[in-house]
C-alpha cells in the first residue's frame, strides 16, 4: 500500500494442508537481551477487556498481546502457525481439522486444550453474545475434540477466508474455565506474550511478562500503556524520556519528533476512513441521496486537508490481493453538478437536507478535521451535517446501536475481503445494523467469494462487491493512511504492521 510494498496475497484453503513448526519470528538478540518495562503513550484507553467484543484499536492492540488464536499474521500478513501447529481441509472441504500446540499454558498456568477452543469459538457463535467475528466464523455448523491437541470444525460449505477470520483478534482463545466463570470481563488470561497486571480507567494499564510464553520467553519485563490527552502531549512526554513509544495518528505531529536519539516508524495502514451513512434512516434511505453525498466529496481535499496529504484515496477493499480501484466508482472525481441532478431526482432539489454525524476524538487525531472537510463541501449542495463529537466510549456506545445517520469512522481492514464486510453487508451478519444496508445480490457474491478457492475468480467476485457498495452510494470510502510509532532510540527489534498489531513487541528491547 501507497509507497510500501505489502506481498501480495491469495488466500487459497480449500484442500490444502499448511505444516509449519513454530511462528515464533524474533532474533537471537531479542532472545539474549532482557529487561525493562516499554512505556507507551496514546491518546485513548481500551473500552473493554474482551478480546472477542473489541473494536476500538486501543483495545485490539492491547489485548493482542494477552492472548492468542489458532493461526495469525506474520509482518508480510502472511497466516502462519499460531496455538495450531498445523491444519488440513478434508478433501470436500467439509471439515478443517488443527493440531494444537503442545505443553501450552494460559497466564494462570492452565493447559490450552482442545476444550478452550470449542468453547471459546462456541461463545463467538452464540449470538447472545455479540462477538464482533460471529459472522466471519458462522459457517461452523459444529465443532468436535477428538483428543486434548486436535479439534475439528464440521462446516456447512467450503469457507475459503476461515483461516483469516481465526488469524483476528476477535476469534481470541479464552479459557473454558474463565468463559463459564466470566472472570475473563475483569482478569484477562491469554496465552499471548505478556500477562494482565493493573488497569485504572483513563490512566495506566499495565503489562507482565509471560515467562511460560510458547514463543519463547519475551525480552521486556513488562509494557505499560498510559493514556496522554493528545498527540503533541505524547510527543513531549518521548522527549522528556517519560514514554519510550508513542502511538501516532496526525502526520503534522509525527513531523514534529526529530533529534535526541528519536525517529518515526511510518507504516501504510490496511484500515481506511469512511464517512458511515446509515442507509435505513429517510433521506439516506433513497440511493439518489446517497449518491449526491458520494458525487459532492472530493476525497483527496478531505486526505490533504485532515492527513496532510499522507496516504491515498481508496474504495471499500483495501485488502492487497483484492484492492479496490477507486477510477471506478461512479464519481471518480467530485462533481456538483450531478449531485445536484441526484438530489433533485431523490425529490431535494434544493437539499434541505440535515445529518446528525457522529465524529469521534481520542482513537485518532484527524477525526474532526475530516468531518469538518466533509461539512464544508455537503454544504454546496444543501446537505448539513450537525456535527456530534464524542469520546471514545460514547462514540462506540453510539457507533454499535448505529445511533447516527452519519459518522465519521476509522475502520480496520482485513487481509481478506470476506473478513472485512461479511459481518456489515449481510442480510445476516452481526453488524448490519451498524451498516445500514444489505441486499440478495450481496448476500450471493458473498457466498460466491467465501466459496471460491480461485484466486482470480475471487478478485472478480470482490470487485463486483465493491462496484455495488459504491454503485449503491452505501457509504463514501475516502483514504487508506499511515500509523506512526515515535520511538526512542532504546526501542530495537519492534516490527510495526499494516493491520496496527502491536504483536512484536515479544521480541522487543529495551537498550
Amino acid at each position: 500500500m501507497g509507497r510500501t510494498r505489502i506481498r501480495r496475497l491469495a488466500i487459497v484453503a480449500v484442500g490444502l494442508a499448511l505444516v509449519a513448526s513454530s511462528a515464533f519470528v524474533g532474533t537471537s538478540a531479542a532472545r539474549t537481551v532482557a529487561g525493562g518495562t516499554l512505556v507507551i503513550g496514546r491518546t485513548a484507553d481500551v473500552n473493554t477487556l474482551d478480546p472477542q467484543k473489541a473494536t476500538a484499536f486501543q483495545a485490539v492492540q492491547t489485548l493482542g498481546l494477552i492472548y492468542g488464536t489458532l493461526v495469525m499474521l506474520d509482518s508480510k500478513l502472511s497466516i502462519v502457525p499460531g496455538l495450531a501447529t498445523s491444519w488440513k481441509f478434508s478433501a470436500d472441504s467439509q471439515t478443517l481439522t488443527f493440531n494444537l500446540r503442545p505443553k501450552v499454558k494460559f497466564q494462570n498456568g492452565a493447559p490450552f486444550t482442545s476444550a478452550d477452543v470449542a468453547a471459546s469459538l462456541n461463545r463467538i457463535l452464540n449470538p447472545a453474545t455479540a462477538a464482533v467475528a460471529r459472522s466471519n466464523i458462522a459457517g461452523i455448523q459444529s465443532i468436535s475434540t477428538p483428543s486434548p491437541l486436535k479439534v475439528v470444525l464440521h462446516l456447512a460449505d467450503p469457507d475459503v477466508p476461515i483461516l483469516a477470520a481465526l488469524a483476528d483478534l476477535n476469534t481470541a482463545m479464552l479459557s473454558a474455565a474463565d468463559i463459564q466463570s466470566g472472570a475473563f470481563a475483569t482478569h484477562p488470561n491469554g496465552t499471548g506474550p505478556f500477562s494482565f497486571s493493573s488497569w485504572t480507567p483513563n490512566q495506566t494499564l499495565k503489562l507482565v511478562r509471560n515467562a511460560t510464553y510458547w514463543g519463547g520467553k519475551p525480552p521486556l519485563a513488562g509494557v505499560q500503556f498510559r493514556v496522554i490527552p493528545d498527540e503533541t502531549s505524547v510527543v513531549s512526554a518521548l522527549k522528556a524520556n517519560q514514554i519510550q513509544m508513542g502511538l501516532i495518528s496526525d502526520p503534522l505531529v509525527a513531523r514534529q519528533v526529530s533529534g535526541g536519539g528519536l525517529k518515526v516508524l511510518r507504516q501504510p495502514a490496511l484500515s481506511y476512513h469512511v464517512l458511515m451513512l446509515n442507509d435505513r434512516h429517510a433521506p439516506l434511505d433513497k440511493q439518489y441521496v446517497r449518491l449526491a453525498i458520494q458525487c459532492a466529496i472530493d476525497r483527496k481535499q478531505v486526505l490533504d486537508s485532515a492527513a496532510l496529504g499522507e496516504g491515498q484515496v481508496t474504495g471499500p477493499i483495501t485488502s492487497p490481493a483484492y484492492r479496490s480501484n477507486p477510477s471506478q466508482r461512479p464519481c471518480p472525481q467530485p462533481n456538483l453538478t450531478k449531485a445536484k441532478k441526484f438530489l433533485a431526482a431523490a425529490g431535494y432539489p434544493n437539499g434541505g437536507i440535515t445529518l446528525n454525524t457522529i465524529v469521534e476524538t481520542g482513537e485518532y487525531a484527524t477525526a474532526v478535521a475530516e468531518a469538518q472537510s466533509v461539512q464544508a463541501q455537503l454544504a454546496k449542495i444543501g446537505i448539513t451535517l450537525n456535527l456530534q463529537t464524542l469520546d471514545s466510549g460514547t462514540y462506540v456506545q453510539r457507533w454499535l446501536a448505529a445511533d447516527f445517520d452519519a459518522a465519521i469512522a476509522l475502520n480496520g481492514g482485513r487481509v481478506d475481503p470476506d473478513t472485512m464486510y461479511i459481518r456489515y453487508f449481510t442480510s445476516t451478519g452481526n453488524l448490519n445494523k451498524v451498516a445500514g444496508y444489505a441486499s440478495p445480490k450481496l448476500d450471493t457474491l458473498f457466498a460466491q467469494g467465501r466459496a471460491t478457492s480461485d484466486p482470480a475468480k475471487r478478485q472478480a467476485i470482490y470487485t463486483q462487491i465493491s462496484k455495488t457498495l459504491e454503485g449503491q452510494g452505501v457509504w463514501v470510502w475516502m483514504f487508506t493512511a499511515y500509523d506512526y510509532y515515535a520511538i526512542s532510540s532504546k526501542v530495537q527489534n519492534f516490527v510495526p504492521m499494516a493491520n496496527e498489531s502491536l504483536q512484536y513487541l515479544r521480541q522487543t528491547t529495551l537498550g
